[in-house]
């Protein structure tokens, strides 16, 4: 499955605060058992999605924190993305078992 994200903007503090590449959130983007939240729950501002998905290239569970384009529709900013911690290993897992 293919996704329209635009990381121009924010691929450079991605992987310098959380050391994560555009390919490892873009492998856990197109991972058949991503667990997508949109709206993120996390989210003040209600115009972003939250993605729970394994990257291969980083042999983890990494979160994707994609914006909504208001230029083009069925696309995304992507925003962050980080290797997930406890809680959200275990909401990822969980969605497996379903």
């Amino acid at each position: 499955m293919g996704f329209d994200v635009d990381w121009t903007h924010l691929s450079d503090h991605m992987w310098s605060k959380h050391r994560v590449s555009v390919t490892e959130a873009t492998e856990a983007l197109a991972d058949v058992d991503a667990q997508w939240f949109d709206p993120d729950p996390k989210s003040t501002s209600g115009n972003s999605a939250r993605v729970l998905g394994y990257s291969h290239t980083a042999s983890a569970v990494i979160v994707v924190v994609l914006i909504h384009r208001d230029d083009r529709t069925q696309a995304w900013w992507g925003a962050n993305g980080w290797r997930a911690g406890t809680a959200d290993r275990r909401t990822y897992r969980e969605g497996l078992e379903q």
